[in-house]
């Protein structure tokens, strides 16, 4: 198979650590972060992609503090919206693709279905503002593009709900979980499997139907108390003592950005068009769980 070099913007977010984790030998994964690069500064972000001689462009760290992003929008929008539209613009001038990852943020989760691409948007904070702004850089300046818009995104690298939950039940025998708000968990492992994968396909293929927004996160459905139950029950066969989740309204643990209460996407233009579907969510956290555990 042909070798790639990939530049990925982030150095230590779970997708950049996964898509170093799965890379095949040929696939040459370059992590860029701060202080060579940093996504609220032009300049840097032209130079440092420019000097990294990339076939593709994923652009991978954003902003993702969504509480902090109430109280700093502007740091949430120069990252986000203006750092998203410069990576954009150097991929365009290096014509090279650029693979973009968004978030369900971007709708207010009022919907009572999996939403669509061409669903209407509607971020109800900060962040998903921020982010939704990046995707219209991006679409206005490159049409080179492949923005995938996931959720509830876990792995065993980083800040995450698992790695959360399985800290809490070393000490805990009961936590309680939000259960009105419903999503995809998806594993980060699994997003970069599929990201290399559309990469090569735009590398190789210029049709105007691999361009474009798409949907992309995990098989299957669940609230958050379905995913902690699955966590401690997956524990559990590691040796880890029972934990018993009690479920909760997201009214009962208030956060300062408001959460979707429906964040589930619909991913068939994804597997229409590329022939990808991700790993059903309880699958890939036994994988997760089990990779933490031993």
């Amino acid at each position: 198979m042909t070798a790639m070099r990939i530049a990925v913007t982030g150095l230590s977010g779970q997708v950049v650590s996964a898509l170093i984790d799965r890379a095949p030998r040929e696939v040459e994964i370059i992590a860029m972060g701060r202080p060579q690069l940093d996504l609220a500064q032009r300049a840097s972000v032209l130079s440092t992609l420019r000097a990294s001689r990339c076939d593709a462009v994923v652009n991978a760290a954003a902003y993702t503090a969504v509480d902090k992003a109430e109280s700093e929008p502007e740091a949430a929008m120069r990252i986000n919206g203006d750092g998203a539209g410069y990576v954009a613009e150097i991929a365009a001038d290096l014509h090279v693709p650029l693979v973009h990852l968004s978030t369900d943020y971007v709708f207010d989760g009022r919907l009572d279905r999996p939403y669509r691409e061409d669903d209407a948007t509607g971020p109800t904070g900060v962040y998903g503002r921020s982010k939704l702004a990046g995707e219209q850089k991006i679409a206005a300046v490159h049409p080179d593009h492949a923005i995938l818009r996931t959720a509830w995104v876990y792995s065993p690298f980083g800040t995450n709900f698992v790695r959360t939950m399985l800290r809490l039940g070393e000490t805990r025998t009961e936590v309680g979980v939000v259960a009105d708000q419903r999503g995809n968990p998806t594993y980060a492992p699994d997003i970069a499997d599929a990201v290399l994968t559309i990469a090569r396909r735009l590398r190789a293929d210029r049709a105007p139907e691999l361009r474009g927004l798409f949907h992309m996160t995990g098989g299957g459905e669940a609230t958050w108390a379905d995913f902690a139950e699955a966590i401690f029950a997956e524990a559990q066969k590691y040796g880890r003592a029972p934990v018993r989740v009690n479920r909760i309204t997201t009214a009962d643990y208030p956060t300062p950005a408001l959460r979707p209460a429906n964040s589930r996407l619909d991913n068939s233009r994804l597997q229409a068009v590329f022939g990808l579907a991700l790993p059903d969510w309880q699958s890939s956290t036994a994988a997760c769980v089990c990779r933490l555990l031993t």
